[in-house]
């Protein structure tokens, strides 16, 4: 994806794009990833990118507030950023921390529990831990 591209993608989601937004939307929407926080700025880094570590966590905040990206919290103390925003579910592997996308066509959910009053459903997604066998 072009920086042009990548800037279009951004005004899109009503987001400036800034020098470091654009830095840090090419490299996660390069191609369909999960990366946590601290994977995008090793990445960021390994291209002599010299964005803050604030900065990255402020930008995947405020990408994931627009839709630009999906955010995945796998357990409390890891939280993924993944570029697919459409309807999908994951796996996760619990020993490797991986992620890895599951169409949505592939679970089927044949029921879901009357909703708290005054809410409405917002999306319903599947995340199978799974692991290696031993």
């Amino acid at each position: 994806m072009s920086r042009s591209d990548v800037a279009a993608k951004l005004k899109e989601h009503g987001v400036l794009p800034t020098p470091q937004r654009l830095e840090v939307a090419a490299v996660l929407l390069e191609r369909p990833q999960h990366l946590s926080a601290d994977q995008l700025l090793e990445k960021l880094r390994a291209q002599g990118s010299r964005v803050s570590k604030a900065t990255v966590y402020n930008t995947l905040n405020l990408f994931g507030e627009c839709g630009l990206v999906k955010e995945l919290t796998v357990d409390p103390s890891r939280k993924y950023y993944d570029s697919t925003t459409h309807a999908h579910h994951h796996f996760f592997h619990v020993e490797t921390g991986k992620l890895s996308d599951i169409p949505a066509n592939q679970v089927e959910i044949l029921g879901l529990p009357q909703l708290p009053p005054g809410t409405e459903q917002e999306s319903v997604e599947v995340l199978i831990r799974i692991r290696d066998k031993k």
